[in-house]
């Protein structure tokens, strides 16, 4: 059985780890190895320095249990094509890298300049509700 591949858009991610909701049902399903986790390097260190973020208030306990988590269950490419599609944002840009270095088949976001793409080379835009919805 092929899984579906699925990029975590950094939003997402922050929120499986601090909040009980969608984004974590959705993480919860990576762990159970449901779908695969697909990610660049680059968003990997991303994650980490939002992270550390004061404002999220993550014990460095539940930083390093959820980067460990992430390094053992993500499946990690090196973007291969830089992309230039959101300038209103373009760090957004590296989450389509990602999806495409990864043969993703969904990028899961909260973010609005990426969902109002709603696709991008196959690779369909959606939120962590209409994603569950669609599964």
């Amino acid at each position: 059985m092929v899984k579906t591949k699925i990029v975590l858009d950094t939003n997402i991610l922050v929120s499986s780890v601090g909040w009980e909701g969608n984004p974590r049902r959705i993480f919860e399903k990576i762990v159970k190895k449901e779908l695969e986790l697909v990610m660049s390097i680059e968003q990997f260190y991303e994650l980490c320095r939002v992270l550390d973020y004061p404002k999220f208030d993550f014990s460095e306990e539940q930083k390093n249990k959820f980067k460990n988590l992430i390094l053992e269950t993500a499946s990690f490419f090196a973007s291969k094509e830089k992309v230039v599609v959101i300038n209103e944002d373009p760090d957004d840009n590296m989450i389509l890298e990602s999806a495409l270095a990864g043969g993703a088949d969904y990028i899961v976001t909260g973010d609005s300049h990426l969902l109002k793409l709603k696709e991008f080379r196959r690779v369909k835009i959606v939120d962590a509700k209409a994603f569950l919805e669609k599964l």
